[in-house]
Parts: structure tokens; sequence; C-alpha cells
């Protein structure tokens, strides 16, 4: 963060993909997570088609994400844990080792990454001055022309490749 400062850049927010865990970087700095990238790891864990009425809630909920208010949102998830909470708590027997584990792994895992992120979800509307992005759009299109101009230039040695990169990101085209 230093060395970006010290290079001119004023860092007002960030918007990630889901390694929210880097905020502890940037402490004091708003932090939002990409709402396209949340659901997506939701929609991993469900699929887009899920089987079980709490997947289908679970998605109902999640496709809500960018229509809904952080309080909203927030509370159609708790009531949804609520719900399911009994649900998500049964177990299992492997057959081939003897041992119990949680029978709908995937469902607790979507709801972790949703309870995890939850604090980042909706930074954009505790700082509307700021105005920042939902989502990382902006920025997955800089770095897909990055990416594209790159996989034109396969050979380059990792040195000219940087040399590349470092020229594209500072807009020296």
């Amino acid at each position: 963060m230093r060395n970006l400062q010290e290079r001119g850049f004023d860092i007002q927010a960030i918007v990630g993909d889901g390694k929210v865990a880097v905020s502890w970087l940037f402490k004091g700095i708003p932090t939002q997570m990409c709402h396209f990238h949340m659901k997506q790891i939701i929609v991993r864990c469900v699929t887009l088609k899920p089987q079980l009425p709490a997947g289908v809630e679970l998605l109902a909920i999640i496709n809500k994400l960018t229509l809904s208010t952080e309080t909203e949102f927030t509370s159609l998830f708790k009531d949804w844990c609520m719900k399911w909470e009994v649900f998500l708590k049964e177990k299992s027997l492997n057959i081939k080792t003897g041992k119990l584990s949680y029978t709908h792994r995937k469902l607790i895992s979507a709801r972790g990454s949703i309870k995890r992120h939850l604090p980042y979800l909706f930074t954009f509307e505790r700082y509307p001055h700021l105005k920042i992005p939902n989502t990382t759009n902006s920025l997955d299109g800089t770095f897909t022309k990055i990416k594209n101009s790159i996989a034109i230039h396969a050979g380059l040695a990792r040195d000219l490749k940087m040399k590349m990169v470092n020229t594209l990101l500072n807009g020296k085209v």
C-alpha cells in the first residue's frame, strides 16, 4: 500500500472478487465485495438448478443481492439461516470410514461464504460520497485487455511480459 501511495495513488476504497481477507492489509479503507463474484461463489455451491429446497431458496436470495439494500438482504439471509439451521446440521454416515460428516456440505459452504463476506457486500451503501461500484466489472474489462495483449505475445520472455504489463497499466500505449 505504501508503494502505491508513494507512486501517487490515493486509495479511497477497494473492490474485491472474494479475497476480502486482504482487507487487513488496507486497514481503514472501505472494502467492497463484488456482487457478481459473490453470486458465482454461491452458484458453485448450489448450482443454477438446485435440487434441494434450501438451495433453491438460497439461490433466490443471492439473485436479489444487487436489487436489495443491506437491511433487506441481511434479513432474507438471516431468515434463511434460521429456517434451515436443523437441516444444515444433518449428518450422514460414511460407510467406508465409519465416520459421520455433514450431509449438506456445499450448502454449509455457501452459507459460510455469505456470512464471511456480508460485512463487505454493502460497503458502497455506507460510503455514497465515494461512489464505490458494487462489482469489479470495469476493472475486469481492463485486465481482459491486458490478458489478451499478453496472449498474443505468448512467446515473450517473462521480463519482457512484465515490461509490457507495466506499460499497459501505466497507460503508455
